[in-house]
Formats: C-alpha cells, structure tokens, sequence
C-alpha cells in the first residue's frame, strides 16, 4: 500500500479520459463549492476504525461504486437504501456536480465522494470494510492500443479483493462483449471471487435492485448486448 493514498502511483496508467466538459454553470460552481468539501473523502486522513463512521447519521453497511458516472445508479441506491453508506468515485466534474446536485435535492447523507482516481480510495480503505462494490460500464477504451487503460484487470480484481468482506458482491456491468470477456479473464486470475450466474439469463438481465443507466440506454439505443456480472466473494 501507498504511504499516502492520495499521491497517484507513477506505474498505473490513467483509466479515464478528459476531466472536464463544458463550463459549470454558477449554479454547478455553488455545488462544488459549497456540497463537494462537505461529503468529499479526505485521504490524507486515516480512514476510521469503522467506516460507517463517516457518514451521519451512522449507517448499517457500506457499499463502493467506482467510476459513477452521470450518478443514476449511486443516487438510486443512496434513497433506495437509507441505512446503507455509499462511496462513490467519479473523476469526470460534470457526473460529479450531478451526484452533488442530487445530494441537495434529495436530501440524501448517505454519500461520500472522491472526485478523482478510484485506485487512490481503494489503497485507502481497511481491510475487509466493504459489503458491496460496483463497477458499471467503465470505459471501454475499444481500440487495442489503448486496451491496456482498461480499468478492470488482475490489479483492480486484487485491490478490490482486499476492501471487500467475505460473503460481500462485486457488481460489474459492460456492453463491450470483448471488455467482458476481460473481465472474466481478471476473475480468474483470483480465487476470491466466485461467479453466481447458473443460467444464461443471470448474466443478460438487470437485476432488479440494479436501475438502469444513461450508458446502459445509449448502449441498447445502439444494439449492443449488456451483460451483468455479479460475484461473491469467498
């Protein structure tokens, strides 16, 4: 582990793209100012010795969603599970001032924020803490030369092996069969996480506690195959 998770590691390579998109409006700015500073992680803080601490009230459990993107997906399950502490990691500044915006308007305490490199949360985070992880169409990255900043592989699989309790899910979800079969290929080089799918359907329906998301509809709007992957952790 890094001695300070909040310094970026020199041999990872970046796994998302641009930060910023158009200008944030002063509405967006107020967000960032005002919310961002008051659920943002600190990591150059220890993490607390529990971390339901982190959120107030104190929650039951703690789940992890890497890479939220436009956020439907973290705020659904934030109102949907209100005694459930969500951690959400999102570098792109237009998916954040949304979760912020949905913080606000839903009055939801339940969400902690890091607004940058998922990897740095993950070197942070004790042993063992979390319940849930989710990583739902992460960037694809299609052309081969750029195959290798493809978030999901062996690394991560262990990273999130660590931060993850026994008996706990990992959630990941994809459009790109190749990225998929990645995926499975990551898995497989750990025994801590064990594929629940029995039957073809397990892997090509969205659960029900799993909403839907604007990557998801583009994906369907396109013709691309979805394909759901859930796993327990031994």
């Amino acid at each position: 582990m890094s001695k300070d998770p909040s310094q970026h590691r020199t041999d990872e390579l970046r796994s998302f793209g641009r930060r910023r998109g158009r200008k944030l409006s002063p509405l967006q700015s107020d967000l960032m100012a005002a919310v961002l500073p008051r659920v943002c992680l600190d990591l150059k803080q220890p993490p607390p010795a529990s971390l339901r601490t982190l959120f107030d009230p104190t929650v039951t459990d703690v789940w992890l969603e890497i890479g939220f993107g436009g956020g439907e997906h973290l705020l659904w399950q934030a109102e949907h599970n209100r005694n459930v502490g969500l951690i959400g990691c999102e570098p792109f500044e237009d998916g954040v001032v949304k979760v912020l915006r949905g913080i606000e308007q839903n009055a939801l305490s339940n969400i902690r924020v890091h607004d940058d490199d998922a990897r740095d949360v993950l070197r942070w985070l004790p042993k063992h803490r979390v319940s849930r992880a989710f990583v739902l169409f992460p960037d694809p990255w299609p052309k081969v030369r750029h195959r290798k900043r493809r978030l999901v592989n062996a690394q991560l699989i262990q990273a999130l092996a660590r931060v993850v309790r026994p008996g706990g899910e990992l959630r990941l979800g994809t459009d790109i069969g190749d990225y998929a079969r990645t995926m499975l290929i990551a898995l497989q080089s750990s025994d801590h996480f064990q594929w629940t799918a029995t039957k073809a359907a397990d892997w090509r329906l969205r659960p029900d506690d799993w909403p839907e998301t604007r990557y998801e509809q583009k994906a369907r709007r396109e013709g691309r195959v979805c394909y759901f992957l859930s796993l327990r952790k031994s």
